[in-house]
């Protein structure tokens, strides 16, 4: 199997030279809280080894499941918000033909996704279309509680009691959660769902690996053997006793926080592929949650060019200088369509006549990649030979560990997220909810 590949050259004139080397030490030396567990957060570092140790049996098990479903089901509906689906969206449209909602005849059920909103029209529009539509559940959450998906299952739950029997709405739904405690493993348990268990040591934008993503990209009709196989890969090539300048995850760590020490305080994760969309969603989450911490962090952007730019290209080009971009580049397209010749050539495009799409496409990635870096805007490469399981497994494991060790290095525990309750204790005083009388008068009172 290759490796996927990072190239740091084109940040030469951004960051001084040597200055890569000289931060070996730190590097290694975060590196190694990670795997002694010295760390800030090291009871969240279950991720760290996973890959290797998820068993062929654990994966068997899940398969199952997925087969169950799939065969009952022309919808499945995966409820869970952050980490409880971004990580599965991600590898499922990475890897799935963009049009096979689409298609009459499938192979497998169409995943969608509740719970990630709040949206009252999305809720009504997506309980319509499954009125007259065999569909399962999916529902993911550790507690049980988290309003968004909360709302969402109850939903689901009450049009699944309408359409099927009792015994038959049991085997609908496959709850996700914690192992002992929780409302939904209470109601689990009583309902008689099939449960996986969201391991303790796993924070949420770390576990696509568990069942928490596996599952659904099971039923998606996608190799999970692959994927876990990929990223296991990836585990060995950037342990402990990996040269410095052979482990990826550390290069990319030290790089991209010498950029944040030059003043880049922002990275735009670029795809070359409408493909990875919802990558560098889950990559926004990774990184964003992880280090937007104590007034530190590199603030997380995504673009899909060529699209965007022809809407953020301008800005990329000459706005702000605070910017530094991280491309991921497909070597190699999966599928092979050729430009066509027209004997009129009104569109003067006979020049690509006989070419392939992704032949110019690569062409606009080295265009925009000279460009930009002559606009000042330092660029990172990584290169994965083509968009499969294993690679991406590999590039899921890769972004993961460089995380956990950029964050020791800016100096921020890179497993919590306190932040993120700020606005739920906002939200449910708004709201009502008993126990927050004290925090409702005090918000009607600033707004």
């Amino acid at each position: 199997m290759q490796k996927i590949s990072i190239d740091f050259s084109k940040t030469k004139g951004f960051i001084a030279d040597g200055a890569v080397k000289q931060l070996e030490k730190e590097v290694l030396s975060a590196q190694q809280k990670l795997h002694d567990k010295s760390g800030a957060g090291s009871d969240f570092l279950g991720w760290l080894n996973l890959p290797s140790s998820i068993t062929r049996e654990e994966l068997k098990t899940i398969k199952a499941s997925a087969t169950r479903l799939s065969k009952q089901s022309e919808i499945v509906v995966v409820v869970g918000i952050g980490g409880s689906y971004l990580g599965a969206r991600a590898v499922i449209d990475a890897l799935s033909n963009s049009f096979d909602h689409l298609q009459k005849k499938r192979n497998s059920p169409v995943v969608v996704y509740a719970g990630q909103n709040i949206g009252e029209d999305y809720s009504y529009e997506l309980l319509d279309l499954l009125q007259d539509k065999d569909f399962s559940v999916i529902v993911i959450s550790k507690s049980g509680t988290t309003t968004e998906p909360a709302i969402a299952f109850r939903l689901l739950k009450e049009l699944l009691e309408k359409k099927y029997s009792r015994d038959e709405v049991k085997d609908r739904i496959v709850a996700i959660t914690d192992a002992s405690k929780g409302a939904l493993r209470t109601l689990a348990e009583r309902e008689g769902f099939q449960t996986y268990v969201i391991p303790d040591d796993v924070g949420g934008r770390f576990s696509v690996l568990t069942p928490v993503g596996l599952l659904p990209i099971a039923i998606a009709g996608l190799d999970i053997d692959k994927l876990v196989e990929g990223a296991a890969f990836m585990e060995k090539a950037t342990a402990q006793g990996v040269a410095y300048n052979d482990n990826p995850s550390a290069i990319y760590a030290a790089v991209r926080n010498l950029l944040y020490q030059s003043g880049k305080t922002t990275e735009i994760l670029v795809n070359y592929n409408p493909k990875l969309h919802f990558f560098a969603e889950w990559w926004k989450q990774l990184y964003g949650e992880s280090e937007g911490k104590e007034n530190k962090g590199i603030f997380p952007a995504a673009v899909d060019f060529t699209t965007d730019l022809h809407s953020m290209g301008q800005w990329i080009q000459e706005g702000e200088r605070n910017i530094f971009e991280t491309v991921i580049s497909v070597e190699k397209a999966n599928h092979k369509v050729e430009i066509p010749s027209d004997k009129d050539n009104l569109d003067s495009l006979n020049y690509l006549a006989g070419k392939r799409i992704d032949e110019v496409n690569k062409k606009a990635e080295l265009g925009t990649l000279v460009a930009h870096i002559d606009g000042g805007v330092p660029n990172l490469r990584i290169s994965i030979p083509e968009l499969n399981e294993n690679y991406i497994g590999q590039l899921i494991y890769f972004f993961e560990k460089a995380c956990g060790i950029s964050g020791y290095v800016l100096g921020v525990n890179p497993f919590d997220q306190p932040g993120v309750e700020a606005y739920k204790k906002n939200m449910f005083a708004l709201l009502g909810k008993p126990g927050f009388e004290k925090e409702t008068e005090a918000i009607k009172k600033r707004l």
